[in-house]
C-alpha cells in the first residue's frame, strides 16, 4: 500500500514527534524506536508542562482548604474529572472515581462484591485477560465460595461467543472482559457481551486499559456497568487512572479503603461515608497526575481519535505485511481489521527474550514475555512472544528500522 501519501494526509507526524522529548534520545548509540506502547505510552511536552505547573504554581491539598491555593488545586483536579467524564460520556462526574490505575480500579470493584456474592453465584472471565483482571476475581471467589468460569478463545485469538452464551445462566452475577487484549490486540465485541450478560441480570466490568489510547468507549451508548482505564496508556502520567461505574452500582459497593476524604462523620462509635465519588477516594490523591490525566485527554482529542485510529491501522497493516516476509515468523492473534496496533509474534526456533535483547542493542524497544497474560501463552503452548505495539507518534521509517533490525537479530541467532 502507498503508506507515505496516506499517512501524511492523516497526521503531521514530524510536528507531533516534536511534542515527545524522549523520542529524540538514543539507546545504545542508536536513535530510539519505541514500540512498547502497549506497556506504557510516551508523554508529550504539554502533559509534562502541566505536571511542572502544578508543583510550581498550584501545589496544595485539595477539597479540604479554604485558602486560595487549595481552591485553585481543587478546581484543577475536579476540572480534570469533568474532562474524563465528558471523554467517556458518563452521565454524572461523580460516576468517575479517580484511582491509581486499572489494577486499583478492578480491585475496588472486587472488594465491593466480597459482601454481595454467595457460594452459588458464578462469575465469568475471558481467557485473554491480563493478570490484573484474573487474580482479583480468583481472590474474590476464595472469599465468597463463588465459582470462576472461563470464556474460551479460538486459535485465531478471538473469544468463542457461542461458548460464552452457553456459560451465561441465572447464577451468573459478574462478567469480566478486556475491551482490547494487551497480548494480542484483539478488539472484543463488548456491546454484544454486555447485552447478553444483561439478559441474565449479570453486571459487566470492561478493562479498557488497552483500548483507551486507540478508541473512545461511550459508556452510556454501550450500557457499560464498570469501565477501567490507566492514564499512562493515554499519554498521561503513571499512578493515576479511573473507574467508571453506574451510580446505582457504585452506591451498592462498600468502600475499598478507609481514611480521610471518604468520610461524612466520624465518631468512635460509628463512621458514615461520603457520597460519590469521595466514598472511594480515601487519602490525598495523585493530584498532579489527575490534572495531567485531563491534559493528556485534551492532547489526544485535539489530534482526534478517528484520525489516530486510521493512522495506526496504516502502521499495523504495513508492519504486518513486512514482518510476514520474514521466514519462520508466526503472528498470534486475529487479522489487522479486528485489532489495535499490536503485533505479537515469534520466529521459529528462537526465544523471544533473545530477540528482544538484540533489538534493544539496536535501539528498538519491544516487549518480550507473557505480557501478564500467561493463560494466552499456555493456550498457544509458547513461553511468550515478541510484542511490537504502535502509537500515533510512530512512523513508517521506524517500522523499516525495526524490520531491518529483526532480520539482523534472526541472522545472529540462527
Amino acid at each position: 500500500m502507498n503508506m507515505t501519501n496516506t499517512s501524511e494526509q492523516l497526521l503531521d507526524i514530524d510536528s507531533i514527534r516534536k511534542d515527545f522529548p524522549i523520542l529524540h534520545r538514543e539507546i545504545n548509540g542508536k536513535p530510539l524506536v519505541y514500540f512498547d506502547n502497549a506497556a506504557t505510552s510516551q508523554t508529550p511536552r504539554q502533559v509534562i508542562d502541566c505536571i511542572v505547573d502544578y508543583y510550581e504554581n498550584k501545589n496544595a491539598n485539595i477539597h479540604r482548604g479554604v485558602h486560595s491555593l487549595s481552591q485553585i488545586a481543587t478546581d484543577a483536579y475536579e476540572s480534570a474529572r469533568e474532562k474524563v467524564r465528558a471523554h467517556f460520556n458518563a452521565k454524572h462526574n461523580y460516576e468517575i472515581i479517580l484511582t491509581s490505575g486499572t489494577t486499583h480500579s478492578i480491585n475496588l470493584v472486587a472488594n465491593g462484591y466480597a459482601s454481595i456474592l454467595k457460594p452459588e453465584d458464578e462469575i465469568l472471565v475471558s481467557a485473554m485477560e491480563h493478570h490484573s483482571n484474573i487474580v482479583p476475581w480468583q481472590m474474590l471467589c476464595k472469599k465468597t465460595g463463588s465459582k470462576l468460569r472461563v470464556i474460551p478463545m479460538s486459535e485465531k485469538g478471538e473469544l468463542v461467543m457461542e461458548a460464552y452464551k452457553d456459560l451465561l445462566n441465572e447464577h451468573t452475577k459478574l462478567v469480566f472482559v478486556n475491551h482490547v487484549s494487551n497480548a494480542l490486540g484483539t478488539i472484543n465485541p463488548i456491546k454484544e457481551i454486555i447485552d447478553l450478560a444483561h439478559e441474565v441480570d449479570a453486571k459487566v466490568l470492561i478493562d479498557g486499559a488497552q483500548a483507551a489510547s486507540h478508541l473512545i468507549a461511550d459508556v452510556q451508548a454501550l450500557d457499560i456497568d464498570y469501565y477501567t482505564v490507566s492514564a499512562h496508556k493515554i499519554c498521561g502520567p503513571t499512578g493515576v487512572g479511573m473507574l467508571y461505574g453506574k451510580e446505582e452500582l457504585l452506591n451498592m459497593l462498600s468502600p475499598y479503603q478507609g481514611g480521610g476524604e471518604m468520610i461524612d462523620q466520624v465518631t468512635f462509635e460509628e463512621t458514615t461515608y461520603a457520597g460519590l465519588p469521595h466514598k472511594f477516594e480515601a487519602g490525598t490523591p495523585n493530584i498532579s497526575g489527575g490534572i495531567a490525566f485531563g491534559a493528556a485527554l485534551d492532547y489526544m482529542n485535539a489530534i482526534g481519535f478517528e484520525v489516530i485510529a486510521a493512522y495506526e491501522m496504516q502502521l499495523l497493516v504495513y508492519a504486518t505485511e513486512e514482518i510476514e516476509k520474514i521466514e519462520g515468523v508466526r503472528i498470534y492473534g486475529t487479522t489487522p481489521e479486528n485489532k489495535t496496533a499490536v503485533l505479537s509474534f515469534n520466529i521459529e526456533g528462537l526465544h523471544p527474550y533473545d530477540i528482544g535483547t538484540l533489538l534493544d542493542k539496536m535501539g528498538i524497544a519491544v516487549r518480550t514475555g507473557h505480557h501478564c497474560a500467561q493463560p494466552i501463552m499456555d493456550f498457544y503452548k509458547i513461553p511468550g512472544t515478541v510484542r511490537a505495539s504502535f502509537m500515533f507518534y510512530n512512523s513508517k521509517a521506524e517500522i523499516d528500522s525495526f524490520i531491518i533490525a529483526l532480520k539482523k537479530a534472526k541472522s545472529m541467532l540462527s
